[in-house]
């Protein structure tokens, strides 16, 4: 199957309060949308290309070395008028665009290749990612017909109260056949009060066309939070970073309180280290077996030897320790 990759990142991100673009905030050490397009370049993808607009010159810039195709939205009309602005850019005889937000850092690489391997069994023009949220707020809810297929997207300021009971929601991925994806949205309406295109209206055009709109759920309902604030951004940062200490955990390093210890994904831990709470490693450090690191710790750019004892309070950068 062959995939394009779409990530919008076009938005100003108006609740952040901020006079940075949205994707631009950082979140365990990297832009929010680096953590994306990380998640995307596992994937085999044919290209990846970015839906820029707001502050493009400076979230192109951050992307310079990713290998990704730029597309301008001049104008910020609507989701759906984001993905229609690339038209020109797919191969649109027998591609599959895979579509993701630039604010949706923790979606993982083998949600998205499962998500692909489904719509590839499962459906031949469209698949939604939906996920279950014990608190849905701000969430589009998802309405589904008897076979389980999704009849229509409804926002939460247009759902009624029967609806915004549902706890199944639109996670904002989806999977589309690059010919019926343009030719659907190019029949999507402006008259809403926005004069926008949205992207979630082509699930009522499929449907009314006879087109089956399959779902794809993530198990993990963390995955799809998007990050619109600063309490979102810190939120998310806290998640990545859990994920991490959780993964060098399982290789052999024992964390004291994974809650208040801070580690780059740049840090190289060797087997055996105890690494106490309220430590903050980062940059290019390289940690030995059996390392101790009491707490209340900064590290940064350094190598330390193997059998090393760190003690409380230090403070140390850009040195080797034996």
């Amino acid at each position: 199957m062959d995939v394009t990759a779409i990530i919008l990142a076009a938005g100003k991100g108006t609740r952040m309060k901020s006079k940075k673009a949205k994707v631009l905030h950082e979140l365990f050490f990297a832009p929010m949308i680096h953590h994306v397009l990380d998640a995307v370049s596992a994937l085999s993808v044919q290209e990846t290309i970015v839906v820029t607009g707001h502050q493009y010159e400076e979230v192109e810039n951050i992307l310079t070395g990713h290998g990704v195709r730029f597309v301008r939205q001049e104008q910020q009309l609507g989701t759906g008028h984001a993905v229609l602005i690339i038209e020109d850019y797919i191969n649109k005889g027998h591609e599959t665009v895979l579509i993701l937000c630039g604010d949706t850092p923790l979606v993982r690489s083998e949600t998205l290749v499962n998500m692909l391997s489904f719509h590839q069994q499962k459906s031949d023009k469209i698949t939604v990612m939906t996920t279950r949220m014990d608190d849905p707020t701000n969430y589009g809810r998802i309405v589904s017909n008897t076979d389980g297929n999704l009849q229509r997207i409804v926002e939460e300021k247009d759902a009624s109260e029967q609806e915004r009971s549902i706890r199944e929601v639109n996670a904002g991925i989806y999977c589309v056949d690059a010919s019926f994806l343009f030719d659907t949205l190019k029949k999507v309406r402006t008259d809403n009060q926005q004069g926008e295109i949205y992207f979630t209206d082509i699930v009522k055009i499929a449907n009314d066309s006879g087109v089956a709109v399959k779902k794809y759920t993530c198990s993990d309902s963390s995955e799809i939070i998007g990050v619109n604030s600063r309490v979102e951004l810190e939120k998310a940062g806290k998640i990545l970073q859990k994920r991490h200490n959780i993964e060098l955990m399982d290789a052999g390093i024992s964390i004291m309180d994974s809650d208040s210890v801070i580690i780059e994904k740049t840090v190289s831990v060797g087997r055996d280290s105890i690494i106490y709470p309220h430590v903050y490693i980062s940059g290019n450090t390289e940690i030995g077996r059996d390392v101790k690191i009491l707490p209340f710790t900064r590290i940064h750019n350094m190598k330390i030897k193997g059998g090393s004892i760190v003690e409380s309070f230090s403070n140390l950068s850009g040195k080797r320790m034996d």
